[in-house]
């Protein structure tokens, strides 16, 4: 698949992962749809992308909301003519031991992780099997493989992303020319670990990232690793860590 000219809808696109892989895609040719909760950032990075000759448009809203999926679907098909990729990035990870009993962050991790990307898969779907083809990709996460102490809920919440991701590209790769990909990155230098409140962990994340940890720019090298494949071949998971990670 050439992403030139493809449509791509990027979530969580206001920083980090997001934010490198739309510029990655971007200086590929592709049309690039970002889509997070912050419009200003977004406008900034559109303006990036299009000064360098890019094509992007903003989409802001909340993963959390298949209303605000729908509308950026709507705008990118209005717009590019149709949708052909789906980067489900968004993510949250409010680390925490379980007897602090911070529940509130345990759901916010449930409904951005996981109900996130279940209402970006509703809302691309139908577009896709109308295309007959396309890519889905979903970030999970090492932890997916393998729970760290105070991971219990995030590792469980990309443990999901994980499996889901499978059974979507068993029920729609073979019948629809839908593939799908679970990328699975260890520590990534990001700014994911500011959302962690519990004290505890925050001690030993500092310690873990004090690590030459992976960046931004690896992930988005390794997701338009798995769209630049011929359209017979379905990248399952990439599983990427740092290489000083255990």
């Amino acid at each position: 698949m050439d992403v030139k000219n493809k449509t791509i809808i990027v979530t969580g696109a206001s920083s980090g992962i997001g934010e490198a892989t739309a510029l990655k895609l971007a200086k590929h040719g592709a049309n690039i749809v970002l889509m997070a909760r912050s419009a200003d950032k977004l406008e900034h990075l559109k303006d990036k992308i299009t000064s360098s000759g890019g094509n992007a448009i903003v989409a802001s809203g909340d993963v959390t909301k298949r209303e605000d999926f729908d509308t950026a679907v709507d705008y990118a098909v209005n717009t590019y003519g149709q949708v052909d990729v789906l980067i489900n990035n968004a993510g949250l990870m409010p680390l925490s031991f379980i007897e602090k009993l911070k529940t509130d962050e345990w759901m916010q991790m449930v409904d951005v992780n996981i109900k996130g990307v279940l209402n970006g898969v509703a809302a691309v779907l139908p577009e896709l099997k109308k295309n007959k083809g396309g890519h889905i990709i979903n970030i999970s996460s090492m932890a997916a493989h393998r729970y760290f102490p105070g991971g219990a809920v995030y590792c469980a919440t990309k443990s999901a992303v994980k499996m889901f991701s499978e059974g979507l590209r068993q029920e729609l790769a073979p019948e629809y020319g839908i593939n799908v990909t679970s990328i699975e990155p260890g520590a990534v230098d990001t700014s994911l670990p500011e959302t962690i409140t519990d004290e505890d962990i925050k001690e030993n994340m500092q310690e873990m990232m004090s690590m030459t940890t992976l960046e931004s720019e690896d992930i988005a090298n390794a997701i338009y690793y798995a769209l630049s494949q011929p359209d017979r071949v379905n990248i399952n998971d990439v599983y990427i860590v740092p290489s000083e990670q255990k």
